[in-house]
């Protein structure tokens, strides 16, 4: 019986880090994000740059960052300190689509081995259900202090996961692409990220009320 509550903790914390980081994922990936924010922030005016050589300097910035091509920020000028915390958020990257990858393969693998009659015990509620209310909370309450004031969120975030690291503050005049990259464009990061993740969470929350509700749990 412990062994069996330790697995479905551990697959409820799985859940959470699927969610999340597929959460964290999607504005990472998904490019017109950004391109929606050119003219509603008038990006172009503030910069001094076509929509054009904008939207390059953050694909090559992206391109970058999510695949590991050399580092470029088309016709905008970085500095070698912009280019080392670029460097830093690749690691950052890479570890959130890691954590995407391994948590999707161990929920196969449970799935598989669900069909097979092999999963742990529970009494009401599955380990997809408590990461979902887990992390719906968590969600809530981080989004409720950064509603508060995110632009200290912004630079606790930044201290936390950059130690002991300055470069992220940026010289707009060595770094250009900075000009592009205001700290609204990352707050309406964070909001899309916090809606996909209370999106599933609700989801899977609400689904297996349902299927209680139908005894098929």
């Amino acid at each position: 019986m412990k062994r069996s509550r330790i697995l479905n903790w551990i697959l409820s914390v799985n859940w959470m880090a699927f969610i999340l980081a597929f959460s964290i994922a999607v504005p990472l990936l998904f490019r017109p994000f950004f391109y929606w924010h050119i003219k509603p922030m008038h990006l172009v005016e503030y910069s001094g740059f076509t929509e054009t050589e904008i939207k390059q300097a953050y694909d090559e910035m992206m391109d970058s960052c999510v695949f590991g091509k050399e580092f470029s920020t088309g016709v905008m000028k970085y500095s070698e300190s912009g280019k080392a915390h670029f460097a830093d958020v690749t690691v950052l990257f890479r570890l959130d689509f890691i954590v995407l990858i391994v948590s999707t393969v161990i929920l196969v693998i449970a799935r598989i081995l669900s069909k097979k009659g092999i999963k742990p015990d529970y009494k009401i509620h599955t380990p997809r259900y408590n990461g979902s209310v887990l992390l719906l909370v968590v969600t809530v309450l981080l989004g409720f202090l950064c509603a508060i004031d995110f632009n200290k969120a912004f630079i606790t975030f930044h201290h936390i996961f950059f130690p002991g690291k300055t470069n992220w503050i940026f010289d707009p005049y060595e770094d250009e692409i900075i000009n592009v990259l205001p700290e609204e464009f990352f707050r309406n990061c964070a909001i899309l990220i916090a809606l996909v993740m209370i999106g599933l969470c609700a989801f899977f929350i609400i689904s297996e009320n349902r299927k209680l509700r139908k005894g098929n749990v």
